[in-house]
């Protein structure tokens, strides 16, 4: 790392002056480009003491000044990551990923930590919980915006907001709305892309398929086993009316109507024909190589029939009970390769969380209050995104 960070040495303070006017003073500019330079040393814990020693600094208090008292905007900074990344790897064929980490911490203190999933440890722990908006393009993986998770109990504790410096205007959201609303901020931005790919946590949200699908972008989300789904449209009965009034009922299914089937069941009975073969991605050990199939059928939304999508189903080879499912909102001509490249490229955040832990510090921060969160993880990313940039040109020189 050291020994990059030497030879792209003109490159990072070009990269650095990007954002160094939003930075109000001179010494804050500098403070962080030392900050993210530190980022990417060989520190063991990259927190603001073992930064400061790194740094040549004998005491934190710079580094604390930066995430703490010093006047700067982190989503400012964010905005004009974003703009890099639209310059240096924007694809119209570009998916979103939507995903969240935990951050495993000791005490009760900091800014919406409690005893929660956190699927990176894989269990209840801790921890605070981060969702995250990851962009995917023919170059390769970056991180375009983090929202911190702020639980039902935290929103409601007046004192533990204050102590932790929670902004009045913030409410609670649901992780399927914070992934949401990263979603079309970026859009706003201008990032191009096609695609939006995530979880099960926002595949089951119906307003988070229905407003993808309104911005105009297809998407492929996981959803869990027990989604219902109608292979034909059903008939709909409508409302009784009163004369001159307010409709007596909502509109619900008709008697009749055929009630809508799990994924879980559809699947189990598509025959062996159905199933194909695909390399979607490169793995660790090899190429990912998964069976998959897929079926056009209608939606649920709230009990009620909504768009006509793509089921998709991908098996494990050899373990034929190993099984995902998807919800896929693309034209008839779509490819099924494209639908299974879209969902593999989740795993692409997976492992830029990977890199961002382990090389640019993502969770390695002791902060409790909102903004120095926001503070710590923007800048990580930042760090993150050069890496990147200078892989993929690295990449390129040496011809793919």
């Amino acid at each position: 790392m050291q020994q990059l960070l030497d030879n792209w040495e003109e490159d990072f303070q070009a990269f650095h002056a990007r954002f160094a006017p939003l930075f109000a003073r001179r010494e804050t500019q500098e403070q962080a480009r030392k900050y993210l330079r530190g980022l990417m040393a060989r520190v063991e814990r990259k927190n603001c003491w073992q930064l400061a020693e790194a740094l040549g600094e004998p005491r934190p208090d710079a580094t604390q000044r930066l995430l703490y008292q010093a006047r700067w905007d982190a989503d400012e900074v964010r905005d004009r990551l974003q703009q890099f990344v639209i310059e240096t790897c924007g694809d119209p064929q570009g998916i979103l990923v939507v995903d969240e980490t935990g951050f495993v911490k000791k005490g009760q203190r900091s800014v919406g930590v409690k005893r929660q999933y956190s699927g990176t440890a894989g269990k209840i722990e801790n921890c605070q919980v981060g969702v995250f908006l990851s962009y995917v393009s023919s170059q390769g993986q970056v991180f375009l915006d983090r929202r911190l998770y702020l639980p039902q109990d935290w929103c409601e504790d007046p004192t533990r907001r204050q102590r932790a410096r929670v902004p009045e205007e913030i409410e609670f959201r649901s992780k399927p709305e914070l992934g949401l609303e990263m979603v079309q901020q970026a859009r706003q931005r201008g990032v191009p892309a096609r695609w939006v790919t995530a979880d099960e946590i926002y595949g089951e949200a119906g307003f988070f398929r229905q407003q993808v699908a309104e911005a105009g972008l297809g998407y492929v989300l996981a959803v869990p086993v027990n989604t219902p789904v109608w292979v034909r449209r059903p008939r709909l009965e409508p409302p009784q009316q009163k004369t001159g009034g307010r409709p007596r009922r909502k509109t619900r299914l008709a008697p009749q109507a055929q009630p809508a089937r799990r994924v879980g069941a559809l699947v189990a009975g598509w025959g062996p024909r159905r199933w194909t073969r695909l390399e979607v991605a490169p793995g660790e050990k090899g190429p990912r190589v998964y069976d998959w199939a897929r079926q056009r059928v209608v939606e649920s939304q709230q009990g009620l029939p909504g768009r006509t999508v793509w089921l998709l189903a991908r098996r494990a080879v050899g373990q034929p009970s190993e099984l995902a499912y998807y919800l896929c909102h693309a034209p008839r001509g779509t490819a099924l390769v494209t639908m299974a490249q879209v969902a593999a490229a989740r795993w692409g955040i997976e492992q830029g969380f990977q890199e961002a832990k382990g090389q640019t510090g993502l969770d390695q921060y002791q902060v409790r209050f909102w903004h120095s969160w926001y503070r710590h993880i923007t800048l990580s990313l930042l760090a993150h995104a050069w890496l990147a940039s200078v892989r993929w040109r690295q990449g390129g020189k040496r011809g793919r």
